[in-house]
């Protein structure tokens, strides 16, 4: 998923558990439009801001609500803690909705510096 620039890195941060910090005990909601995707608990979410992979969180649960003509976003991607900030050697161009993952694991690197712009 990607975060808008208009939306800003700073207010994405602030809405959940940041990489690195200990589970609050809440658990996030990332409401989504369109056919849900193919992605079990357990399995990665990750971010994407600025053209960069910032990382990831495990996924709790999918929750899918069905669609109504008030709302198209049918369904929930919901986390908790454990984020994780890695990122890529490229860019990765913003989207919107949901996206599979293209690369390897093991072309993932830590990314202490994930905060900045």
């Amino acid at each position: 998923m990607t975060v808008p620039k208009s939306f800003g890195l700073d207010v994405w941060i602030a809405e959940g558990d940041a990489a690195g910090e200990p589970w609050s005990g809440q658990k996030w909601g990332f409401y989504m439009g369109g056919h849900p995707p193919k992605i079990e608990p357990g399995e990665r979410v990750y971010i994407v801001y600025n053209g960069k992979l910032r990382g990831y969180s495990p996924l709790i649960r999918l929750l899918v609500r069905p669609q109504t003509p008030m709302s198209r976003r049918n369904y929930v991607l919901v986390r908790g803690g454990g984020a994780v900030a890695v990122t890529i050697d490229r860019e990765i161009k913003g989207f919107q909705g949901f996206r599979y993952r293209d690369w390897d694991y093991s072309e993932e690197n830590p990314f202490p510096e994930w905060r900045s712009p």
